[in-house]
């Protein structure tokens, strides 16, 4: 007797066509938060993942691939304070009653692997990686709780100059996923300086630190005022909700703005005007420093201030940076699919993080790296009109006409595969025309039709659908174009391939 749990919904009844019917369905439905995507959504995930990939290898970085799942304790920023460590993260009990969490990024993962294998790593460590990562957060409009990752990192160098190397390869990476020169710009800070400013202001709990990190954090989106308000008791937004202050007097808020208030540029000149903001403390001209020795390596890397600007409103809203932090921005102008301008902002950002391998050894190791939202840098290039999917195309769809000729239609799709050409045999049970209509929606660049007269004739007939696309979208003014690709033809089956293949190269 089969006692295995049933997968019903709840009681089900038979009825007259052999099929249950349930009292109970479930919804069709994805957990909020969950997108499903299709084949050109991860097309073009694949594209920026190659062309990154490729850079990264580029500069001598080996690819590293970490488990979906770590204990929640070794995840850093959401060690388990209750019975349940469910903040930002999901999370369930092992078989040996131990905490374990999907992976939140993709940086303590890393930091987990070095400390577990450090006496066998080379030294410096240089890793990429890339894939899902999981939010346990509040999902809204463009915020996913599960999403895709790309990172490099460098373990094991506190020389400024590893941090300017992820900078210039974040620089290139980003560029070769399909932005184009000049449609982003990195902007760098050191955390440092911020540190030497507040204990010049006399800030020293760390409570009360973060607090200022938090608030500066937010000066793109709240301005100087609504800064200022969290840098001192507070702040009550529009809804009527209060958040808590750094609890910073007026004298020590106004530092913390000025220095904030020095323009992002040219990375010499930015540099002159913060060394007058913070120039003196031990910490700020370490940073400085630190900071100079960046600008030095960028320049002899070739990277320019468009590309890569020293900007002090840059902090990072993450813990565990203690040096050198960036930003990604988004520089193109964006729209949605109503044609209304969007804001994209920020694509990635990353920064020196030299305590977070020591949560596991320690002993401080330091660590720098850039990470940026695959996911959201695809859907940024669509809606900057560079859509990287809509170079995917479907299969050639050879359409059955006759079923006692089954065999032929699946030798021809044998010949298209055996020559790299994507292709299948229509299986459904529609005629001629809903085939053609599959065949469009597939996007495929051609039909393949064998009736009775090319089945007697040893012939084939290609409909050219990239072609009926291109006029549908106005190349129908290119005469020259037009002539040269007619939009049926019937050809030997033995120039099959041939034609296909003259199909594929000539898309518009």
């Amino acid at each position: 007797m089969d006692n295995s749990p049933s997968l019903s919904a709840g009681p089900a009844t038979a009825n007259r066509g052999g099929m249950t019917s349930d009292v109970s369905r479930p919804e069709a439905r994805n957990p909020r938060g969950f997108a499903d995507r299709r084949a050109r959504d991860l097309a073009a995930e694949r594209t920026i993942l190659a062309a990154v990939s490729e850079v990264y290898e580029r500069y001598g970085f080996e690819a590293l691939d970490t488990g979906a799942l770590e204990y929640a304790d070794a995840l850093g920023k959401f060690l388990p304070d209750d019975d349940r460590p469910n903040e930002g993260v999901f999370a369930l009990t092992d078989d040996d009653e131990q905490w374990v969490a999907l992976r939140y990024d993709l940086t303590a993962p890393l930091a987990r692997f070095a400390a577990q294998n450090w006496e066998t790593l080379p030294k410096p460590f240089r890793r990429y990686a890339f894939g899902p990562v999981w939010r346990n957060e509040k999902p809204g409009p463009g915020r996913y709780r599960e999403f895709v990752q790309c990172d490099a990192d460098t373990v094991g160098s506190a020389r400024p100059e590893a941090d300017a190397e992820i900078i210039a390869m974040a620089v290139a990476g980003l560029e070769a996923s399909g932005l184009p020169a000049g449609s982003a710009v990195l902007k760098i800070n050191n955390r440092k300086l911020l540190n030497g400013l507040m204990a010049a202001a006399g800030v020293t709990a760390e409570g009360q630190k973060l607090g200022v990190l938090r608030a500066v954090d937010k000066l793109d989106r709240l301005g100087p005022g609504g800064v200022r308000l969290l840098l001192g008791e507070g702040r009550k937004d529009e809804s009527g909700a209060f958040t808590k202050g750094a609890g910073l007097n007026a004298t020590a808020a106004e530092r913390v703005l000025a220095f904030t208030a020095v323009e992002a540029g040219e990375r010499g000149q930015v540099l002159e005007r913060l060394a007058n903001v913070v120039g003196g403390s031990a910490e700020g001209d370490e940073g400085l420093a630190e900071l100079a020795a960046i600008d030095a390596a960028l320049t002899s890397l070739g990277v320019e201030s468009d590309r890569a600007m020293f900007d002090p409103a840059v902090v990072r809203g993450l813990e565990y940076y203690t040096g050198a932090v960036f930003e990604a921005e988004l520089l193109l102008q964006t729209t949605d699919e109503k044609g209304k301008p969007v804001r994209f902002g920020s694509i990635g950002g990353g920064g020196r993080y030299d305590d977070l391998v020591a949560r596991f050894t320690g002993e401080r190791t330091p660590a720098v790296g850039f990470s940026f939202g695959v996911t959201r840098l695809a859907a940024a290039l669509k809606a900057a009109g560079r859509d990287l999917a809509a170079e995917v195309r479907g299969p050639v769809v050879v359409l059955v006409l006759d079923q006692t000729a089954m065999a032929e239609y699946f030798a021809v799709a044998g010949e298209l595969r055996a020559a790299g050409i994507a292709a299948e045999v229509y299986l459904g049970t529609s005629g001629m025309r809903p085939q053609m209509k599959y065949a469009d929606r597939r996007l495929s660049p051609a039909a393949v039709i064998m009736g009775g007269d090319e089945l007697a004739a040893g012939t084939v007939t290609v409909k050219d659908l990239d072609l009926g696309r291109a006029l549908a979208s106005g190349v129908a003014d290119n005469a020259a174009w037009r002539a040269e690709r007619p939009g049926q033809m019937t050809v030997p089956r033995a120039d099959l391939v041939a034609v296909i293949r003259k199909i594929l190269q000539a898309r518009p």
